[in-house]
């Protein structure tokens, strides 16, 4: 009965040594029009949302290491796909007032940022005070006139 579980983590730990020759593509794809934004609501959203919602994504050193690297990959693609800061103008003004009520929703709803993402990125915890000047900038953008 011992022999089992002795293969079990052999094989195991073979599955994940193999597992790190799969690398999926990591990159940061230039800033084409960045969200036009005050200084204030700028630095709160690179501090807390750009890593998963820009072409400016910084990673970590878990991220060579799979499955982490994966779940990192698919996270970034996924984030830029809603909403990409580095390439905000080249969406219509009606879209990205949709995408604005949508990010001022999850903030009030404490959907973003992620739960799973927070234990090992602490400084993209929102403070009550980032997540009040968010949310008022937000509310104005997503029904200014125009947009």
């Amino acid at each position: 009965m011992k022999r089992i579980p002795r293969i079990l983590l052999i094989v195991l730990v073979i599955v994940l040594i193999g597992s790190q020759a799969i690398r999926p593509a990591r990159t940061n794809p230039p800033v084409t029009g960045e969200i036009n934004a005050p200084p204030e609501i700028k630095s709160i959203l690179k501090k807390t949302c750009y890593n998963c919602h820009s072409n400016e994504t910084v990673r970590p050193w878990y991220s060579q290491v799979a499955p982490a690297s994966w779940l990192l990959v698919y996270d970034v693609s996924n984030g830029r796909k809603r909403v990409n800061f580095s390439e905000w103008s080249s969406l219509p003004p009606q879209r990205q007032a949709k995408k604005l009520k949508k990010a001022e929703e999850d903030i009030k709803e404490g959907e973003m940022p992620l739960w799973y993402y927070l234990p090992l990125h602490p400084e993209a915890r929102l403070s009550e005070a980032d997540k009040s000047t968010l949310e008022a900038w937000l509310k104005g953008q997503a029904t200014a006139p125009g947009m």
